[in-house]
């Protein structure tokens, strides 16, 4: 074998279906921890890999898995069709996406390797029928894949060949311990493993010894995060709570962070409430609730991915809190026990193009860190983190700066020029804004989302058919206010705008350009004459008249007449 020093995906002896894929996805080069691993893992050896996020791990593992299951088939005598391959998760969203990404990998050979993700629905019924089709990898949480061994639709015993365990120094802290203790008893003696991991903790440890045989470890000579010429950290002091809704308030308003943007904070309550606040503002963003079903999580990520939002608030608090042995994460606050505590978002889940990764709540531990800020700086395109810290945090903050400087001691995190005596012409909006997100206006959004849910699910939709009057009640049941949205503080005036920005940001100038021609379309549209339609009836009736216009005035329109504007409109429209 060349070098393992210089090789590229076409010198690894891979199959050419492989490569085609690899192509297709536009990857000249393997990077550091793909160069060093696929190599090893051809050879036969066990791998504990320790790489940063976003560095490539999935494909580290999914290349040589297929690469042998591959050669298994082509070269080994002939067997019965069965599970060889298992691939272990922390989280229902990180299975999707490591299915995906196998999938993407197999497109040129997906007649003889086939892939299950037993985690992707709760209906274990359709998942025993597709396990009863034999793929050869299987992808899953070590309860989902637990649960169907102990039913024996899913029999490993005599036929595992490769175990991989992803992201590994979450699946203990998670509260899989007790299952993956359990699960290892189903398995063969004799197979090839794969621990891959952001971090090296007592947990990697605890799983090296209970998973792997003889193993290589690969601890890569790279930072934990990318370097300052592609990811620039930043940290800004705020006095009070206050001065961090009115920071972020600015920050997002006058458009001083550009492109997509993900929001930390550590609780799910303090979710809703930044998205209730940010709401009065018209700055629309979202929320990824581990409360609702795993589809709608995946929606919410795919629409931030296709841009219908450029703002998601998400926490990490159910995923990377203080390590819970032998229990479930997810059963701990008061505020968040009703959440899935197989969901979670700091960790391994691919958002495209993120730009900023603000962490408005202190992570709480300097790993968390480590994990909110690799969603940006992905691959080679360049990121920000703004961490917002209050005085009391600030030793706390030491820790993580420490664990970033590393042996040099030069400072990560660089303070962030801003002068809040700029903004302090905002502050009364901001006070305004946070007196009208009370807890009851908190409680009232989450459980709209959750109604909402219930209305279109699937499931339940045949129950609803068989109750009529539970539906009934459900949408006639009383209307939930959230919060009280002012609309006059969706608009900056001039006036309000720093004297050192006036001139470059407009937060209003491309709404009102769009506003105006959509009004122009309706005028010339109607011809003849002139109708004025107020409130909520402009939008539905703008859109009525550019599709169908009909012969009479559109009903709830009102004549322009001398009486409003001094004369009559008619003939020509203006």
């Amino acid at each position: 074998m060349a070098d393992p020093e210089a090789l590229g995906f076409e010198h690894m002896g891979l199959d050419p279906r492989l490569l085609q894929a690899v192509a297709d996805l536009g990857w000249s080069r393997p990077t550091l921890i793909q160069e060093k691993a696929i190599p090893l893992a051809l050879e036969g050896k066990d791998l504990l890999a320790r790489a940063r996020t976003g560095s490539g791990k999935t494909a580290a593992y999914a290349i040589p898995v297929l690469q042998l299951l591959l050669h298994r088939k082509a070269t080994g005598p002939a067997v019965e069709q069965a599970v060889r391959g298992l691939v272990l998760v922390p989280t229902k969203e990180l299975a999707r996406q490591a299915r995906s990404m196998i999938q993407q990998l197999a497109a040129y050979c997906a007649r003889d390797i086939r892939v299950a993700n037993v985690s992707a629905t709760e209906d274990s019924a359709s998942e025993r029928a597709v396990l009863m089709e034999k793929p050869d990898i299987v992808v899953g949480t070590p309860s989902r894949i637990l649960n169907h061994l102990q039913q024996n639709s899913l029999v490993l015993r005599d036929s595992l060949e490769l175990l991989v365990l992803d992201e590994a120094d979450l699946l203990f802290s998670f509260g899989f311990e007790e299952e993956l203790k359990s699960l290892l008893c189903h398995l063969p003696r004799i197979y090839q493993a794969f621990l891959m991991s952001a971090t090296f903790n007592e947990d990697v440890q605890a799983l090296k010894e209970l998973v792997l045989h003889n193993p290589v470890t690969l601890k890569l000579q790279e930072s934990q995060l990318p370097g300052p010429d592609q990811l620039r950290q930043f940290q800004v002091v705020c006095q009070t709570q206050e001065d961090k809704f009115l920071l972020l308030y600015a920050l997002l308003k006058l458009s001083l962070i550009r492109g997509k943007s993900l929001l930390f904070v550590n609780t799910l309550e303090r979710s809703y409430r930044l998205r209730l606040f940010l709401e009065q503002f018209s700055i629309p963003t979202c929320v990824l609730n581990g409360e609702l079903p795993l589809c709608s999580r995946c929606h919410i990520i795919s629409q931030f991915n296709q841009g219908f939002y450029d703002c998601v608030i998400a926490t990490d608090a159910e995923v990377l809190g203080a390590p819970v042995k032998g229990k479930r994460r997810g059963r701990g606050s008061k505020g968040d026990r009703a959440s899935d505590p197989e969901a979670g978002v700091a960790r391994g889940i691919d958002f495209h193009h993120v730009s900023a990764v603000l962490n408005f709540d202190l992570p709480p531990t300097p790993e968390a860190y480590i994990h909110r800020a690799g969603r940006t700086a992905r691959a080679n395109n360049p990121g920000m983190v703004l961490t917002f810290v209050l005085p009391t945090e600030q030793s706390h903050l030491g820790m993580i700066e420490e664990l970033l400087s590393g042996e040099n001691g030069a400072p990560v995190l660089l303070p962030y020029q801003f002068r809040m005596e700029e903004i302090e012409g905002f502050r009364y909006r901001c006070r305004d804004a946070m007196r009208s997100v009370t807890k009851q206006a908190i409680r009232e959004a989450r459980l709209k989302e959750i109604k909402e849910e219930l209305l279109h699910s699937e499931r339940l939709r045949t129950y609803f058919e068989d109750n009529p009057r539970d539906l009934q009640l459900l949408r006639h049941d009383l209307p939930l206010h959230p919060a009280v949205v002012k609309p006059h503080l969706g608009h900056v005036p001039d006036y309000l705008v720093p004297p050192a920005l006036r001139g470059l940001i407009h937060p209003h100038k491309k709404r009102k350009k769009l506003a105006s021609k959509k009004v122009k379309a309706l005028l010339q549209a109607v011809g003849g004459r002139t109708w004025v339609f107020s409130g909520p009836q402009m939008v539905t009736a703008a859109a009525f008249v550019l599709d169908s216009w009909p012969a009479g005035p559109c009903q709830g329109a009102t004549p322009l007449t001398s009486l409003s504007l001094g004369r009559q409109t008619s003939g020509a429209p203006s």
